[in-house]
């Protein structure tokens, strides 16, 4: 099989090799005994055999030199032919998941392709509307952009998804370690013009966004609280609400679209403050919601000297930590600002916390939650803990998939 197709093949150690049967499609430099021919003579990005000592076929990756992660799995198929149509066979998959799981109307922005989740290790693919923003972060995927991109166009516009363009948000400094540069810009589809304005318009769950696909966080506006924000919209009916690192205030927009009395949208960024502000107009609920420019550090403490209005309480940080090394110092933050919200927080005030740091992992939250709660000398009663949108699939074995905790509570 393996003569047949001509790859090359790597030997991985036993620790390697357990790690891939787990469910993991990842191996380290230091997995690596032996690859033939020797990684001086491969392309990088290249596609390779992987291989026990023992010779047992353990699946085909895309070889990077620069990273520690030498290789990436794309199949575990011995089977499989990695030509134009096995490549646009699993777009199909990716895509055909995602109109399985989400409602019709979720499909104007959702994320069509996550990275190692749907087996494209490195490619992140959002859809807002009529725009895909995409981040490429292998070297793999770089190679086969080319290939990958007109074809999932296509697939969408024969599904009637109407795609004007396509934009690279490659400005990222995860894709040097894979010796790739920074950089954003349209993705040239064959024999079209350019788009003439990177700037799109969404709807989700009823409340209308402009999202910058080319200057806005990440690849444009953050999917992965799809589900959670509508959870709180039902929970804000006749509410105060505050809404911490409001961000594009969406949040903020679900609860005063769901009959809060009156929503405070607060970030530290004058340019969220001014976004979240201009959404509301958009929605018409500028009348419900404020929007503030304060530091959610120092806003809390505040508001503890001078008395909270506030019966509703939502935590959205941005991710504190990125690394092992700072979770320590990541999970002080979580506890400051949640130890203070609980303190604010009325006899029957409801609390939405959450993390996307996978780092900051579901048992050490939830620890750091119940001490918070000592701390703060009040009880949770928990409504419930939801994750991701299921547009950005856990898959199990991968603990990387697995990110977003969030949670409902009641304080008793």
């Amino acid at each position: 099989m393996k003569a047949e197709r001509g790859l090359p093949i790597f030997t991985i150690t036993p620790k390697g090799e357990a790690a891939l049967l787990q469910g993991h499609p990842w191996v380290y430099e230091g997995e690596i005994l032996s690859a033939q021919p020797e990684e001086a003579a491969l392309e990088n990005g290249c596609l390779a055999d992987v291989v026990s000592r023992k010779g047992k076929y353990l699946g085909t990756a895309l070889y990077s030199r620069c990273s520690r992660i030498r290789l990436r799995l794309i199949s575990r198929n011995a089977n499989d032919r990695f030509d134009a149509a096995f490549w646009e066979r699993k777009l199909r998959w990716a895509w055909e998941y995602r109109k399985s799981v989400l409602a019709p109307e979720d499909l104007d922005c959702c994320r069509v392709i996550f990275g190692e989740a749907d087996a494209f290790p490195g490619l992140t693919v959002d859809k807002f509307h009529d725009l895909l923003s995409v981040q490429v972060l292998s070297v793999g995927m770089e190679r086969l952009q080319e290939l990958l991109l007109p074809a999932l166009v296509r697939l969408l516009r024969q599904d009637g998804q109407s795609i004007r363009g396509v934009f690279l948000r490659n400005d990222a400094a995860l894709r040097e370690k894979e010796g790739l540069p920074q950089g954003k810009g349209w993705f040239p589809l064959p024999g079209e013009a350019m788009p003439d304005s990177p700037v799109t318009e969404i709807t989700e769950n009823g409340i209308r966004y402009l999202v910058d696909v080319e200057n806005g966080q990440k690849t444009g506006f953050f999917l992965d609280q799809k589900y959670n924000r509508r959870r709180v919209a039902e929970l804000a009916h006749g509410r105060t609400v505050l809404d911490c690192f409001t961000h594009t205030g969406s949040f903020a927009l679900n609860a005063a679209r769901g009959g809060a009395r009156h929503v405070t949208a607060v970030d530290v960024s004058q340019a969220a403050v001014e976004m979240a502000r201009a959404n509301a107009a958009r929605n018409g609920l500028s009348d419900t919601v404020e929007c503030v420019c304060e530091n959610v550090f120092d806003l809390l403490p505040r508001l503890e000297r001078e008395g909270s209005p506030y019966d509703f309480i939502i935590l959205d940080p941005p991710a504190f930590t990125k690394s092992r090394k700072t979770t320590e110092s990541a999970m002080t933050g979580y506890k400051e600002i949640n130890y203070r919200a609980m303190r604010l927080l009325p006899r029957g005030g409801y609390l939405a916390t959450c993390s996307c740091s996978h780092f900051a992992q579901e048992s050490r939250f939830a620890a750091m939650l119940a001490s918070a709660a000592r701390d703060a000398g009040v009880q949770l009663r928990q409504i419930e803990m939801r994750q991701q949108c299921c547009d950005h699939p856990i898959l199990w074995g991968v603990e990387e998939t697995n990110y977003l905790k969030f949670y409902l509570f009641q304080v008793v």
